[in-house]
C-alpha cells in the first residue's frame, strides 16, 4: 500500500490432506444428486478448490503446509474444519471482507508494479505529486519493513497519511482530477472479481471493501473499470468532503491507514447489511452485523487479519495474496493466513472457496 504516488516449507501429511479432498469430493456428490441446488459460480474454467493444488511426497510430516507454483496451505486439518462449519451455517451467517490494493487489484501490470488508488492519484500540480512522491519515498521503506515493532509502525504509518492528506487539500485536488487519474490510472481487477462479487450478490452475501487508500478513488475504479455496481458491496476507506465547486475541502472521520483498519470494522459494516434486509424485521444497527457470525477476509498485508477485528465471528477463513518477497515472507503469510495464493494469483481459487462455502 503506498499513499499517493503509488524455512522452507514441510511436505503435507497425508492425512490432513485426505480429509480435505473427502470433505470436498463428498460436498461435490451431495450437490450433484440434489435437484435444487444452487448453481455453481460462472466461470470460464473451473478451478479445484485446494486438493488438486496440493502436491506431496512420502516424505510426510505432522507439522504439515503444502505448496505449489500457486498456493499455500499450512494446516489442511484446521482449513477442512472452517469449511464444513461455514457451509452448514449457510450463506446467510457469512460476509466477506475485503482488503483493495494488491488484492482485489493485481499487483504487476503489464509487467511493471501496477498503481495503487493512492499511486494513481494525480491532482494536476506536479509541486504537490513530487511532495507527495518524496513522502512515499521516505515512509514506504519503513512500511515494508518487517523489524519494526507495529506500534511504532503504526504511528509512523498515520503521520504519513496525515501529512498527505494534507497536501491534497493544499494542493486543491478536485473531484474532476480524480475522474482523469482512473482514467488514464495502470490499475486492473484480479481475474475472477467479477465473478466472485456476482456469485456473492446472488446469495445477498455482503462485502465490506476495506482500504487505506480513499473511497471517492476506490468508487470510481470500480465505476470505470468494471463498468456496474453490487448492492452488496460497500468500501471502507478515507472519504473526502469535497464544496459546491468539487474541491476537496477536508476528510471524514478518523484516518484510515494500513496498519488500523480493524478498529473501523463494527461501526462501518452496519449500513450494508441493513440495506440488504433483516429477514427477522430487527432494527438494532449491529444486529445485522452479529448474525452473520462466519467470514471470509482476503488481504495483502498481515495487518489485513485485523479487518475482522470488532466482529465476533465463529468461524474465518483468512486467504492471502503475496505476491512480492515470496522467498522472505513465506513462512509468516503462511502461519498467519489460511490459504496463501501466490506470484499475483487470480481471484478463479477463491470464488471455487465461495463455492464450496454456500453449496
Amino acid at each position: 500500500m503506498r499513499p499517493m504516488a503509488s524455512p522452507s516449507l514441510l511436505s503435507p501429511s497425508a492425512s490432513s490432506l485426505l480429509l480435505l479432498r473427502r470433505l470436498l469430493l463428498s460436498r461435490r456428490r451431495r450437490r450433484s444428486s440434489t435437484p435444487h441446488s444452487p448453481p455453481t459460480p460462472p466461470l470460464r474454467r473451473r478451478l479445484p478448490l485446494i486438493a488438486a493444488s496440493m502436491s506431496y511426497s512420502s516424505s510426510s510430516s505432522s507439522s504439515a503446509a503444502t505448496r505449489d507454483s500457486g498456493s499455500v496451505v499450512a494446516d489442511a486439518d484446521g482449513l477442512a474444519r472452517k469449511v464444513a462449519a461455514i457451509s452448514a451455517a449457510g450463506p446467510a451467517k457469512l460476509q466477506v471482507i475485503a482488503d483493495f490494493d494488491g488484492t482485489l487489484t493485481r499487483y504487476w501490470y503489464d509487467g511493471a508494479r501496477g498503481q495503487s488508488s493512492h499511486g494513481l492519484l494525480r491532482q494536476g500540480n506536479e509541486e504537490f505529486d513530487a511532495r507527495r512522491e518524496e513522502l512515499f519515498e521516505h515512509y514506504h521503506p519503513i512500511e515494508i519493513c518487517p523489524d519494526i515493532p507495529l506500534p511504532e509502525k503504526a504511528k509512523l504509518m498515520e503521520e504519513w497519511w496525515e501529512k498527505t492528506h494534507a497536501l491534497l487539500i493544499e494542493g486543491g485536488l478536485t473531484y474532476e482530477a480524480i475522474r482523469k487519474s482512473v482514467a488514464d490510472a495502470k490499475i486492473t481487477f484480479r481475474d475472477g472479481v467479477v465473478e466472485l462479487f456476482e456469485f456473492l450478490e446472488e446469495r445477498d452475501i455482503p462485502v465490506l471493501v476495506f482500504s487505506a487508500g480513499l473511497a471517492d478513488i476506490i468508487e470510481e475504479v470500480f465505476r470505470q473499470k468494471l463498468h456496474r455496481s453490487f448492492k452488496n458491496i460497500k468500501v471502507v476507506s478515507n472519504r473526502m468532503i469535497f464544496n459546491e465547486e468539487g474541491r476537496l475541502v477536508s476528510f471524514k472521520g478518523k484516518t484510515i491507514h494500513v496498519l488500523n483498519k480493524n478498529e473501523h470494522a463494527l461501526d462501518m459494516a452496519a449500513p450494508v447489511h441493513d440495506n440488504l434486509g433483516d429477514p427477522n424485521g430487527s432494527t438494532d444497527d449491529y444486529s445485522l452485523v452479529k448474525k452473520r457470525t462466519n467470514v471470509l477476509l482476503l488481504g495483502d498485508h498481515i495487518g489485513d487479519l485485523g479487518m475482522s477485528d470488532g466482529l465476533n465471528y465463529e468461524n474465518r477463513i483468512a486467504v492471502g495474496f503475496l505476491n512480492s518477497n515470496i522467498e522472505k515472507s513465506l513462512k509468516d503469510y503462511s502461519t498467519a493466513f489460511d490459504i496463501v495464493y501466490l506470484n499475483d494469483a487470480p481471484m478463479l481459487g477463491v470464488v471455487e472457496l465461495a463455492s464450496e462455502l454456500c453449496p
